[in-house]
């Protein structure tokens, strides 16, 4: 996640956003400055107060980026607590090297993303309890499909590569709400975002250990066995159709219904998110 992404969302349920801020190109310039002169942890912060001091007397508005906000972080909490049980269960799990390493690294990403989140979130009101989870997905009974998450290796990078693509999605998947932009828009958001690469070297991981997965998502193949455990994840990215046109064939050019797929990720609903969340996540 980076300022890009948190103000592509906000601008998603407010399009005036820019508005209150002067313009977006004034409002990251003005964050490019505060790099420069404030310490890393003071930054969110900052980036709090601004949003504070823009939708002051706007109390519907404000609720509702707080609201984007806390779902982000509640998928940030997921990811950084999965991968810190992961990481804790050291060469028993994870074998030394450059699988090691790769997994610290997303590791510490995760982790700054909540921290930031929170302390962004901290000027503007509440931000979302730490949930209980439970990675077996068994919505809290500790039995459910993934059990063995922490002790399977292979098992391990497929629920990884899985949340990976779901959060992936599930920030396309604010797209829904936009105001403006229409069709042409939303193909635009459906381009793989920066927390793509993520799930792009978890799944090289998964090849590197003998599955045979792709770097992307191809139709509604996850390369998880089976495949109906995370069919919801998946659902709808068998899309072949982009702001009214049909990828297949286009111009001539051969291009196979796998590749049309490909080359396009498909939001999430907050809803579908949020039901796929909820499996991980103790009542």
């Amino acid at each position: 996640m980076n300022l890009n992404n948190i103000f592509g969302e906000i601008e998603k349920v407010d399009p005036e956003v820019y508005d209150r801020l002067d313009t977006r190109r004034a409002a990251m310039k003005g964050f490019a400055n505060l790099g420069g002169k404030l310490a890393l942890a003071a930054v969110p912060l900052a980036f709090g107060s601004m949003f504070q001091k823009a939708y002051a007397g706007t109390k519907s508005t404000k609720e509702t980026v707080l609201q984007v906000l806390n779902y982000a972080l509640t998928l940030e909490y997921l990811e950084a607590e999965f991968y810190s049980i992961a990481l804790s269960k050291g060469i028993l799990l994870i074998p030394m090297g450059a699988a090691t390493t790769a997994i610290q690294t997303i590791s510490g990403h995760e982790t700054s993303h909540v921290a930031f989140l929170k302390a962004a979130i901290a000027p503007l009101g509440t931000a979302v309890a730490k949930p209980t989870f439970d990675f077996s997905g068994g919505s809290g009974s500790g039995t459910g499909p993934f059990l063995t998450v922490f002790t399977d290796y292979s098992l391990f990078l497929a629920v990884a590569q899985t949340l990976e693509d779901t959060g992936v999605r599930a920030y396309k998947g604010r797209a829904a709400e936009l105001v403006k932009g229409g069709d042409l828009l939303t193909a635009a958001l459906n381009i793989h975002s920066v927390e793509a690469r993520h799930a792009s070297h978890i799944r090289q991981m998964r090849k590197a250990a003998g599955v045979d997965v792709k770097p992307w998502i191809t139709g509604v193949i996850s390369g998880v066995s089976p495949a109906s455990l995370v069919a919801p994840n998946y659902a709808g990215e068998d899309v072949t159709t982009q702001a009214t046109i049909n990828i297949v064939n286009i111009n001539g050019m051969g291009t196979s219904v796998n590749a049309a797929t490909e080359a396009f990720d498909e939001p999430l609903s907050a809803t579908d998110v949020l039901a796929i969340v909820k499996l991980f996540i103790k009542p």
